[in-house]
C-alpha cells in the first residue's frame, strides 16, 4: 500500500513536468532541453527561500516565476538572436547549472527542518489538489483565443502570421508557461523529498518526454480524454514501472538506462515500426497464388518484401 501511495505522489508531482514538456514538444514542436536546468532551478530557489523562513507557498510561487524567466531566456535566444531551438535550450541548460549553484551556495541543501506545503498525513491529497488545479486552469486556457493561437503556432506558423498575430510572442508565452510548470514541479519535489540538489534535473526532459509518449500511446484510442490527463497518467505509469523495476532488485545506477529503454520502446510502438499484421497479410496473399506462379506485378512486390 505504501508503494502505491509513493508512486501516486511522485507520479502526480512529475505529471506537472509532463504537462510542461507536452506544451513544448507536442503543442509548439519545440525541443526544449532547458527543462533539465529549469527543474533544479525551481528546487534551488525554493530551498534558498525556505532556509530563510519564507512562506513555503510564496517560495513555490517565486520559483515558478524563476522558471518562467528561464523560459523567456530560451525564447529570446531563439526568436530574437535567431539561435536554433535545440541550441537555445542547451545554452540555457548549461547556464542554469552554474546559476543554481550560485543560488544555493552549495550543491545540496537539506530541508528536513524547514516548513513545507505538505502536511504529515495529507501529502497525497495536497499533491492531487495542486495537479488538478493546474490541469483545469491550463485546459481552460487552451480554450481561450490565446490558447488557440498557441496550438496554431505549433501546427502552422504561417497561418498565425497571416492573421496578423506575432507568432514570436505566442512562442515566448508557451515557453514561459512550460518552464514555469517544470520549475513549479521542482520546487514542490524539493519540499516533498526534503532536499534540493543541483544535479536533480539530469535526464528530466527525457523522463518527461517518456511520460507524454507513454500516456498518449497507451490511451490514444480514448479520444475523449484530454492530452493533459494522458500526460499525467503517463507520468504515473512511468513512476510505477521504475518502482517495480527497483523492487525487483535493479541497481539504481541503471535507472537512466532504463528510462532510455522505455523511451525507445514507446517511440517505436508510437511510430508503428512493428507492423506484424501487415506483413502476415501480404505473405499469405502471395502463398495463395495457384501453383506458386507470380505475375510481373507480384514479382516486383515480392522483391520489395
Amino acid at each position: 500500500m505504501d508503494l502505491i501511495i509513493n508512486v501516486l505522489e511522485q507520479g502526480f508531482l512529475f505529471g506537472i513536468v509532463a504537462v510542461g514538456v507536452y506544451i513544448t514538444y507536442k503543442i509548439l514542436d519545440f525541443p526544449d532541453l532547458s527543462v533539465d536546468g529549469t527543474y533544479p532551478l525551481g528546487a534551488a530557489i525554493c530551498a534558498a527561500l525556505l532556509v530563510k523562513d519564507v512562506n513555503p507557498w510564496l517560495a513555490v510561487v517565486i520559483a515558478t516565476m524563476g522558471g518562467a524567466l528561464a523560459g523567456l531566456t530560451t525564447a529570446f535566444l531563439n526568436v530574437k538572436l535567431k539561435i536554433t531551438n535545440l541550441m537555445s535550450g542547451i545554452l540555457v541548460m548549461i547556464g542554469l547549472y552554474s546559476i543554481n549553484l550560485m543560488i544555493m551556495g552549495k550543491s545540496n541543501i537539506p530541508l528536513f527542518s524547514t516548513k513545507s506545503v505538505f502536511g504529515i498525513n495529507s501529502k497525497i491529497l495536497i499533491i492531487i489538489g495542486i495537479v488538478i488545479v493546474i490541469k483545469v486552469v491550463f485546459d481552460l486556457f487552451l480554450k481561450t483565443k490565446l490558447g488557440s493561437l498557441l496550438i496554431a503556432v505549433g501546427d502552422n506558423e504561417q497561418l498565425v502570421t497571416s492573421l496578423g498575430v506575432n507568432k514570436n510572442s505566442i512562442k515566448i508565452l508557451g515557453l514561459m508557461i512550460s518552464n514555469g510548470l517544470v520549475s513549479l514541479s521542482g520546487a514542490l519535489t524539493a519540499q516533498y523529498q526534503g532536499f534540493a540538489d543541483a544535479g536533480m534535473g539530469t535526464g528530466v526532459v527525457v523522463m518527461g518526454l517518456a511520460a507524454v509518449i507513454i500516456g498518449t500511446s497507451i490511451f490514444k484510442k480514448l479520444t475523449f480524454v484530454k492530452a493533459t490527463t494522458l500526460s499525467i497518467a503517463g507520468a504515473i505509469i512511468y513512476k510505477l514501472a521504475i518502482a517495480i523495476v527497483l523492487k525487483l532488485g535493479l541497481d539504481p545506477n541503471y535507472l537512466k538506462l532504463m528510462t532510455a529503454i522505455i523511451v525507445i520502446v514507446a517511440l517505436s510502438f508510437n511510430s508503428n515500426v512493428f507492423k506484424f499484421k501487415s506483413k502476415k497479410k501480404y505473405t499469405s496473399s502471395i502463398v495463395e497464388k495457384e501453383g506458386g506462379d507470380l505475375d510481373a506485378k507480384d514479382s516486383g512486390f515480392a522483391q520489395g518484401l
